[in-house]
């Protein structure tokens, strides 16, 4: 994997190990050669893992909307920043252009970036890996809830067990480059089955 995409904060969040760890992450992300895709921001975690890429010597490139641009939290000094209108049309170029997604912690846009990414994965849209960087425990709920939706029935166990989550940047990367993505033609088959039971 060479290009990674972030997503994380606007914010750096009270606890200062969450500015400590996303530093860490992007120097992990340097050592492997990698280069960063992410909001674009001049603000938050999202800052500081892309000032340490390009301190690094990493090509950095972001996507932002205009209308962010136009609130002044552009980052001016990234090798390339993309300017569209829409957070969909922000998403889609970040999809398209990464190899592999790694949410760090973050809030509600960080949350719809993040799920938006693992849904296309688990319906094969694209085959590559979306992780969570789980800072002081900061994903823990998200995962008892993902493990919920499976034990009810909702998700396939494979699908859930397919997001990688971890606190060390390095078994992440270690994870994402072992990826495989889950095989859709079993779970499709047992939801037409389920609705042919109801008959």
């Amino acid at each position: 994997m060479k290009k990674i995409c972030i997503f994380c904060g606007s914010s750096m969040g009270f606890n200062p190990i969450y500015k400590e760890k996303a530093a860490e992450l992007g120097h992990v992300l340097a050592d492997h050669g990698c280069e960063l895709l992410y909001g674009g921001g001049s603000v938050g975690l999202m800052k500081i893992i892309a000032d340490v890429m390009m301190e690094r010597g990493c090509k950095v490139t972001g996507t932002i909307t205009q209308h962010l641009l136009d609130m002044r939290v552009g980052h001016p000094e990234i090798n390339e920043l993309i300017v569209v209108e829409t957070m969909a049309d922000r998403k889609k170029i970040l999809e398209d252009m990464a190899d592999g997604f790694i949410a760090l912690p973050g809030g509600i846009g960080t949350m719809d970036e993040f799920f938006e990414a693992y849904v296309l994965s688990q319906l094969r849209v694209f085959d590559k890996p979306v992780a969570l960087f789980n800072v002081n425990g900061f994903y823990d709920g998200i995962v008892s809830f993902i493990d919920h939706i499976a034990e009810e029935g909702f998700m396939h166990k494979e699908h859930a067990n397919s997001l990688i989550v971890s606190s060390n940047p390095e078994e992440l990367l270690e994870k994402m480059a072992q990826f495989q993505p889950i095989d859709m033609k079993k779970w499709v088959v047992e939801i037409k089955e389920q609705v042919g039971g109801l008959r």
